[in-house]
């Protein structure tokens, strides 16, 4: 990593991270003995719900109730990759926003 720059070295270091924490929970086997071993919150809290008051009844119900777990985790990566993308285009106009703002005022600036 010598001839990285400091900025591809910290990217490095946090690609590593971030593929740490996806694999580390797998490795070390925290959801062993578990019937959905990395279930979403919304599970855990209506089965925390359920055990608390077993006769509770939710004020509404969803608009759209996907077919199953692997289509409901489908639509969930979808909507999380328009965000990234939604973001990163909007990051992405605003340095060249930026930039081009910088390039215009150098090429009018007077010569001295």
């Amino acid at each position: 990593m010598s001839g990285m720059s400091k900025n591809a070295k910290i990217n490095t270091l946090l690609l590593l991270l971030v593929a740490a924490l996806a694999v580390l929970p797998i490795a070390l086997g925290l959801g062993d003995g578990k019937e959905e071993p990395f279930a979403g919150a919304d599970g855990q809290a209506e089965a925390a719900i359920t055990e608390l008051k077993p006769d509770y009844e939710p004020w509404f119900s969803p608009l759209y109730e996907p077919p199953s777990a692997e289509i409901e985790s489908a639509l969930f990566a979808l909507q999380a990759a328009l965000g990234a993308g939604v973001l990163a285009y909007y990051f992405g106009v605003r340095k060249g926003r930026r930039q081009g703002a910088a390039a215009a005022a150098a090429a009018t600036a007077p010569e001295a």
